[in-house]
């Protein structure tokens, strides 16, 4: 039963959890909120494969052969993503409300999951522990950055805003080539081969594919966001029926990108396009598909700009 739990607590903390949520939560419920998160936890990964690469450390049951492992990872440990993607996440949930007990779930939560890695014997304490301080790190910059950098951001013209996203993705690309070209020639110990295979894994190659992806996915979101503001923004509001119904309709898109994708194979700028178009897909094609199909309208413009007193109101 215990194992079951903390597979289930590792789960939550994956990318195939954050996603599915993030998307449903923007296209259905709260556009802005789950575009905050979407930054958030893109440039989260990004990092997070960046210092992989340059830690390059093992996973505990690449070391212990006495350790069954929970997952038959073949990529480095060093910090952990799980545990690094949760203080991101929960933090950023928790950060929506003054609730203290919200907080404490929300610290809960982390802490659990950064646990379960231990115990699936796929991560070490030092990994969950630097997993969880980088996450902090990254969710205090970007709170304290967040009101100074977005109205910034969107007080830039378009133009400016998409070459801002083409930079930032280039630079998460650029890290991460200088993280792996310090690899220079290093090669999988033989042990480490041995402890993959017998979990049931293969030892691919070291290459740039994952971090490629990460910074895809990055420019994807930013310049996704930014266009679909430039267009009006897309209102989440509607009848259960109209909200139900985007997400299929938008699903639909990714999986066409995804399956095409697959016949280029995984190199990295394969990744890095393909990840790029996901994200554009899921934070502005889509929304603007929702629109066209009318399952989604613009949002009512406010009658007057924050600040001000409409003629003839009394303050």
């Amino acid at each position: 039963m215990l194992t079951g739990f903390m597979h289930a607590m590792s789960f939550i903390g994956s990318a195939a959890f954050y996603v599915p949520v993030l998307v449903v939560v923007y296209w259905c419920l709260d556009p802005r909120s789950a575009a905050r998160a979407a930054v958030l936890l893109a440039a989260s990964s990004a990092v997070n494969g960046v210092l992989k690469l340059l830690f390059h450390a093992p996973r505990p049951f690449w070391t212990d052969p006495s350790l069954a492992p929970g997952a038959a990872y073949d990529s480095f440990g060093m910090p952990s993503g799980h545990a690094q993607n949760a203080v991101v996440a929960w933090g950023f949930a928790a950060s929506r409300t003054r609730r203290r007990l919200l907080w404490a779930a929300a610290a809960a939560v982390a802490v659990l999951i950064g646990l379960s890695r231990i115990y699936l014997h796929v991560h070490s304490v030092g990994q969950v522990l630097a997993g969880w301080a980088v996450g902090a790190v990254l969710l205090t910059a970007a709170l304290g950055l967040e009101p100074m950098a977005v109205p910034w951001w969107r007080s830039r013209p378009l133009p400016v805003q998409l070459a801002l996203s083409a930079a930032v993705s280039l630079a998460a690309l650029g890290l991460a080539w200088a993280a792996f070209s310090a690899l220079g020639g290093w090669r999988w110990p033989a042990a480490w081969v041995r402890a993959i295979t017998a979990a049931g894994g293969s030892a691919q190659p070291v290459d740039l594919a994952a971090g490629a992806g990460a910074a895809g996915l990055l420019l994807g979101v930013l310049a996704g966001l930014s266009l679909v503001a430039h267009r009006g923004g897309v209102s989440a509001a509607g009848e259960p029926w109209r909200r139900a119904a985007r997400v299929p309709a938008g699903a639909a898109g990714l999986l066409v990108i995804y399956t095409v994708g697959l016949f280029f194979g995984s190199h990295a700028v394969a990744a890095y396009v393909v990840q790029a178009l996901l994200g554009l897909w899921a934070v502005a094609g889509a929304p603007e598909a929702f629109v066209a199909l009318r399952l989604a309208g613009r949002p009512t413009p406010a009658i007057t700009r924050p600040g001000e007193v409409r003629a003839g109101a009394r303050p």
